[in-house]
């Protein structure tokens, strides 16, 4: 009997305890965010038609610029603005969320508001990161660092550490670049292709 109630109380115990203990530990291990399919999908050798070398390499391929370059240069001289894709032209940051940081590279403490940049683990290079995406066509932009020394000061206290080349940059009052259209004629030309591998036709209007 008395071992029935010990049993008893040790389950009492867990049932109370195991709730609080889940939601510390969902506190305190994020969650990993996954890559959801992107509106754009082109082919690498469209994506390479459509960008130089080295824009091709970091936005498509998850390469890193070298930094204190020319486009760091640029950018640390560059006033308020917007910042767009450079692969399919959606707004990612804004001159608001800019910050020098000193790292060598475009460093922003938040996206803009239009929530265009997703977030995924990256466990490349036997490190454990977060990559940041162009949620749109899924251009690799760099990566985000939490509760480091240079963004301390920022209201994140978090720094997008971003490749200059990724970016296209619009001065206030500028004319945003024209989006990469779901119904260009590349996007068309790709759904062709994987309706043609999979053997379903695409009717066209």
């Amino acid at each position: 009997m008395l071992m029935k109630s010990v049993s008893l109380s040790l389950l009492n115990l867990f049932l109370l305890v195991s709730p609080l203990l889940a939601e510390e530990n969902s506190k305190s291990s994020p969650s990993a965010p996954t890559m959801t399919q992107p509106q754009i999908s082109l082919s690498d050798e469209e994506w390479k038609k459509r960008l130089t070398e080295e824009q091709y390499r970091v936005t498509r391929t998850a390469g890193t610029e070298r930094p204190y370059g020319k486009i760091y240069e640029e950018f640390e001289k560059q006033g308020e603005g917007t910042y767009y894709c450079l692969c399919c032209g959606v707004e990612l940051f804004t001159s608001k969320e800019k910050f020098h940081s000193g790292c060598g590279w475009p460093s922003f403490y938040d996206a803009s508001t239009a929530k265009n940049v997703l977030e995924r683990a990256d466990h490349s290079h036997g490190m454990v990161r977060i990559e940041t995406l162009c949620k749109r066509c899924g251009a690799h932009l760099g990566h985000v660092f939490d509760g480091e020394s240079v963004s301390a000061n920022t209201p994140t206290k978090r720094r997008f550490c971003i490749n200059g080349v990724a970016l296209h940059y619009v001065p206030k009052g500028g004319e945003a670049p024209k989006l990469l259209e779901l119904g260009s004629s590349a996007v068309e030309k790709k759904k062709e292709a994987v309706a043609k591998e999979a053997g379903v036709s695409v009717s066209k209007p």
